[in-house]
């Protein structure tokens, strides 16, 4: 979600959040793409705690990078079809022929590395069932504490509980998986709160109290 925070922050440099039609406080980002505001209310920052579901997450961040997040929201059931609704196991068995057929989709981010990568990722994902599992690993790195931003500018791009995420993931064979990728990642899969304090949806994962 940084690139749309950035953009956010462009477009309003209070950075603070904006009451809609509803009534209901949300920032820029997510306050007039209807996508983005049904993501927002329904999705982001919600606890993600099975294996495909994290598998999913940390693809479409990877493929994120460099381009907004309504990008690939927009694109998301495209790429849930071309790969398999991200079963790891599936995935992990694509061969040559099956990236030359994604590069072919008009559908999903046609970015060879991306997807090359997510095949791997998917391959380490496995690896990790022998270590407790994808998704204990990746919650292993939540912090003791959450931030509590008045405003977009307060909201960091990194921190080091996403710094060890990445270098760990990086161990184990993963790929595009940076502090910031992985900072986004903490944040939408509820491991952080970085909800606006005012916004309708600070403290609603049930994580953070």
């Amino acid at each position: 979600m940084s690139e749309a925070r950035v953009e956010s922050a462009n477009a309003a440099p209070l950075g603070a959040a904006v009451v809609g039609e509803d009534g209901l406080a949300r920032p820029v980002w997510a306050s007039t793409d209807a996508l983005l505001r049904e993501y927002y209310d329904t999705e982001w920052g919600m606890p993600v705690r099975d294996e495909q579901g994290l598998f999913e997450r940390i693809s479409l961040e990877g493929f994120q990078a460099g381009l907004s997040w309504a990008t690939i929201l927009r694109k998301r059931p495209a790429f849930r079809d071309a790969f398999a609704q991200f079963d790891p196991e599936v995935v992990a068995a694509f061969t040559d022929d099956d990236v030359e057929r994604l590069m072919f989709n008009e559908g999903i981010i046609r970015n060879r590395a991306k997807i090359q990568a997510t095949i791997r990722n998917a391959q380490a994902t496995l690896g990790l069932r022998e270590e407790g599992g994808l998704v204990d690993f990746v919650w292993s790195f939540r912090p003791e504490s959450t931030p509590a931003p008045r405003s977009l500018a307060e909201i960091p791009s990194s921190s080091p509980e996403s710094i060890a995420l990445s270098k760990a993931l990086r161990k184990k064979g993963f790929s595009f998986v940076g502090p910031t990728t992985m900072f986004a990642l903490m944040e939408a899969v509820g491991m952080i709160d970085t909800h606006l304090v005012d916004s309708h949806r600070r403290g609603t994962s049930g994580v953070w109290a």
